[in-house]
Order: C-alpha cells, then structure tokens, then sequence
C-alpha cells in the first residue's frame, strides 16, 4: 500500500496506480477511504496531502498527480484555465465550515466573536491560520475575520501555517491559544475543542472541487474517481465533518 505524502512526492508514487493530490483537511477521510478502496478493488492509491496552492503548483510543472480535490473553487479554475483538466471531470464533492478552536486542556467558552473574552483568551498569544494569502482556509479565515470586524485586532497575533492541518497542531500542542479551521480539522482533532463556528455569510462558501488531471485514462484512475462519489466514499466524509454537495 502506498503511504500519504507530505509536501513532496515519495518514489511510491510513482508506482501506485492512482495518485491523487488533495487539501490537508481531507486527510483523515480520504485515508479511511483509500484504505478501502484498496481492499475492493486491489488497485493501490498514493496521497499527497498538502495546501491546495502547493498541489496546483506542483501539477503545473508536471508532479504525476490523476486527480485532484482542493479546498477552493480557485485552484481548480487555476488549472482548469491551464488546460490541465480533462473536460467534464469537474465538480463540486464537498462542503465545510469555518470554526475557532482553542485547546481542549486550557480553552474558555465565549458566548461569539463579539465576546471580550476571545481577546482575553488570546492574550500575548499566537491566532494559528493557514497563509492567509494563499491557502484556502486561511483566506476564507481572513474573510471572515474581516466581515465580523476583527481583523485590524487580531492580524498582529496571527501565526501563518502552511497548511490548515499544521494550524491545527500548533492548537492541539498548545503553542496557540486560539485557532481558525474547518470544522472536519476539529473533528479529527481530540486535543481542540470547538469555541465559536463563523456565519456561513462571512466567507465565500467553502467548497471542494473534484477533477481529473489529463490524461486520466486508466481504469484504475477511473475507479477511485467514481469511487470518491459513490456512498462508501460520502459517508466516510460525513463521519468526517464533511458536507455533501448535492447537485
């Protein structure tokens, strides 16, 4: 079986029938789903799990990705408008939401984000956020930050993270009191605990584009394509945190 990647490409993945490339945030979900994919069918999927601006990056200089499921519609539309995707794979698989976390040990209730305690929780500390300019979860964060009118106090204590995952873990550890991540991230996440969920209307919504990467002509890529969309796949993303996009 071959294992999750990092930001790089292990040599495994190049011997994996299927590569797919995809949001730190699925990781968790698409472990449990590739695991069993692998049990039906005996095909073999490598993950590389990474900020969705890294994945496109490396797919628009040749990394040997099949498919591909970023956390935002705008790296899709980036390859997409580089001529990388095969015509008609494209669309929208699923749906997230935005929450502050704090860690589970030391965190206080707030009663929302106008609540004076958020920056008494904050303190001298750290707000931990994917790149706010990059990464989707941390421009969707910025968005809403800036909707709810918070953005000019917290911006100095904002701590960028590569990915929304790494965010998460300097919450868990404790290294930040406070953090923004989607809402699966603090499902996966035993060490935070969930403080206030950000209003749907602050941020553009969250959606996770999925498409294959040309030529994509291999029945092995092909299966675990339609097996992303099939009933096994949605309710492992479900248990997740995930929402399902229903067209």
């Amino acid at each position: 079986m071959a294992g999750s990647l990092g930001l790089g490409l292990a040599p495994a993945a190049w011997a994996a029938d299927v590569t797919m490339f995809a949001a730190a945030s699925l990781k968790n979900a698409l472990e449990e789903i590739r695991a069993e994919f692998e049990a039906q069918t005996g095909y073999s999927v490598a993950l590389s799990l990474a900020g969705s601006s890294l994945l496109a990056r490396q797919i628009e200089l040749g990394a040997p990705a099949d498919i591909y499921l970023p956390a935002s519609p705008d790296w899709m539309d980036y390859l997409d408008g580089a001529g990388h995707l095969v015509a008609g794979s494209r669309l929208d698989l699923l749906g997230n939401r935005l929450v502050l976390v704090g860690p589970r040990q030391s965190a206080r209730g707030i009663s929302g984000f106008k609540d004076p305690a958020l920056l008494e929780q904050l303190g001298r500390g750290k707000l931990a956020m994917a790149l706010v300019t990059a990464v989707p979860a941390g421009i969707y964060g910025k968005s809403a930050l800036q909707s709810l009118g918070l953005w000019q106090d917290l911006h100095p204590h904002i701590a960028q993270s590569d990915n929304v995952r790494a965010a998460l873990a300097l919450v868990a550890i404790g290294e930040a009191p406070l953090g923004i991540v989607y809402a699966s991230d603090a499902e996966a996440e035993p060490r935070v605990v969930t403080l206030a969920e950000f209003p749907a209307s602050a941020h553009a919504p969250i959606r996770y584009p999925l498409a294959l990467i040309r030529p994509a002509d291999r029945p092995a890529v092909l299966a675990f394509y339609s097996y992303l969309q099939g009933p096994d796949a949605q309710a492992a993303f479900l248990a997740a945190g995930f929402d399902l996009i229903v067209e």
